[in-house]
């Protein structure tokens, strides 16, 4: 295998994963690099079971729940310092009303299965074609767009119940 081919061919999808799941694009940068790194020295446990994309993202969402871990950590240490320096920089009144309604969204989601949700993320918030999603799932289109569907008519009777 071409490591050089596998990243041009593969990057991409690699990074809107990552930013679908840390909404941050500096920390996809980062990831998507470490995802690279940890491949090229994994590359010979790659067993071709799944897809070389599945096993990347698969790659990339441990090395983002490790970084969480580490945040938390710091968190735990430092946030009062952190807590002043958020006031500072933000006005705390705007980005609630800009953040209101994505907030209500999110929430929303949060009540799908984990499976959807994460279908979700990667089509509304990365902008991944369906074809896109089931390959870093390991599945067909038609598979990405019907569980997104029925994602979408659980968020409706969500609606209705509140």
């Amino acid at each position: 295998m071409d490591i050089e081919q596998i990243y041009n061919e593969y990057s991409k999808i690699v990074y809107k994963y990552l930013i679908c799941l840390t909404h941050n694009k500096e920390i996809a940068e980062d990831l998507t690099q470490e995802t690279f790194c940890k491949a090229i020295k994994n590359i010979n446990n790659f067993q071709g079971k799944c897809k070389i994309s599945v096993w990347l993202c698969e790659i990339a969402k441990n090395l983002w729940f490790n970084e969480l871990k580490k945040i938390k950590k710091i968190k735990k240490i430092s946030f009062v310092e952190i807590e002043d320096d958020i006031n500072v920089l933000y006005n705390i009144e705007e980005d609630f009303l800009r953040k209101q309604d994505l907030e209500q969204l999110y929430a929303k989601i949060q009540k799908l299965d984990e499976g959807v949700r994460e279908i979700f993320y990667l089509k509304l918030f990365s902008n991944l074609t369906f074809k896109q999603i089931g390959e870093i799932k390991g599945r067909s289109e038609i598979w990405a767009r019907v569980n997104f569907y029925r994602g979408k008519q659980k968020l409706k009777e969500v609606d209705g119940n509140e």
